[in-house]
């Protein structure tokens, strides 16, 4: 379809916004695709009663209490699911005990707490907070614990992990694939050469598992070679790109995809400076995408109540942007001090039992001026 405009209305989209109006965006393919900007009267977000599936949820996940820390041998627990996506939460207070290697998809490992190491077919890859750590289909590792407990947010795609085309910003913007870490064969297998015992690794299948025991200790790779391979990129090597003039979307930010999956990183970096551009998140009702927001560090801007290690879920189809208080605290703020992870699901995800136990109850109402 082409261009249509009613009424009075800004010549350019998130600039010049009438006083007394609040801008929506309502878009298809994420912000990608067509869209259109409503100007209104009142934020679509101050509804005084939501009721039904698609109400805003939060959960405060650094609280949720996870089998994996009370017990080594213990798995992490699910949070969310769809066809695209599984999240889970893991609190690991000791190594693992075994091996394990995922059958069912990628796995990309966000580090909220803790540091450690990864220990994998193709060498030590050691983490600290801040670390993405992106473990392709089938690799055999395990996790040693060093700074206890270590708490990680996982997601499972049973598509590849790629990095997103950048298009005319060239492969070098946001982050240059220099700043990725490869893991390093720094140990010797013949270490565990003469340690009594089997050493166990346990293969999950469509979320069954699959027991495997050695009589010899698994990681004895001395070289590799080739383009898959664990990978790690801590969230300060992430530079955002930005504008002075004008608000860019947040799928600027996009940090990695698999199939119908979006991870991307919102990390430290200046406001506009324009005094007619906006400066924090515009209203929108993303269509095609459910969004995740799990809060790593830092004060969120665009609205209050969130603390680090909070999980924010709004599903497709309903409306979410700042709260009534940012707009008028962003007046004053020359950059933002956060970083969060959001996490984008084409199909619609179910939240788990697990997590429902950890829920704020009244967050859908969190915009509400009254």
């Amino acid at each position: 379809m082409y261009l249509q405009k009613k009424g009075h209305v800004p010549k350019q989209a998130h600039v010049g916004i009438p006083k007394g109006q609040c801008e929506e965006e309502h878009s298809r393919r994420g912000f990608s695709g067509p869209s259109s900007h409503l100007y209104r009267t009142h934020p679509p977000t101050d509804w005084v009663r939501i009721d039904g599936p698609l109400r805003p949820r939060a959960f405060v996940c650094a609280t949720l209490p996870t089998q994996d820390e009370r017990s080594a041998d213990a798995r992490p627990v699910e949070i969310l699911r769809s066809h695209d996506a599984r999240v889970f939460l893991s609190r690991r207070a000791e190594a693992t005990p075994y091996f394990v290697r995922n059958a069912d998809g990628d796995e990309i490992y966000f580090v909220h707490r803790g540091s450690g190491r990864f220990e994998t077919d193709y060498g030590q890859l050691p983490y600290e907070p801040g670390d993405y750590l992106v473990i392709p289909k089938g690799t055999t590792y395990r996790t040693i614990i060093e700074s206890r407990p270590s708490l990680f947010l996982i997601v499972e795609t049973p598509e590849p992990v790629e990095i997103p085309e950048r298009g005319l910003l060239g492969q070098h913007a946001l982050f240059d694939k220099g700043v990725l870490s490869s893991p390093e064969l720094d140990g010797n297998p013949d270490d565990h050469a003469g340690t009594p015992g089997e050493w166990e690794v346990r293969i999950k299948r469509r979320g069954e598992y699959t027991s495997l025991v050695y009589p010899f200790y698994p990681m004895d790779v001395v070289g590799w070679k080739g383009d898959l391979w664990v990978a790690k990129l801590n969230v300060r090597d992430f530079r955002p790109v930005t504008s002075a003039r004008y608000h860019l979307p947040p799928s600027v930010h996009a940090t990695f995809q698999a199939g119908g999956v979006l991870i991307s990183t919102f990390a430290p970096r200046p406001l506009e400076r324009d005094p007619q551009a906006l400066r924090i998140p515009f209203y929108h009702r993303n269509m095609d995408y459910d969004e995740v927001l799990f809060y790593h560090q830092g004060n969120f801007f665009s609205r209050a109540g969130i603390q680090p290690g909070m999980l924010t879920l709004h599903p497709q189809g309903i409306h979410h942007g700042p709260q009534p208080q940012a707009v008028e605290a962003s007046k004053d703020k020359t950059e933002t001090d956060e970083i969060a992870v959001m996490i984008e699901s084409r199909d619609s995800l179910t939240v788990l039992p697990e997590l429902e136990s950890v829920e704020v109850k009244d967050y859908a109402l969190s915009w509400s001026r009254r």
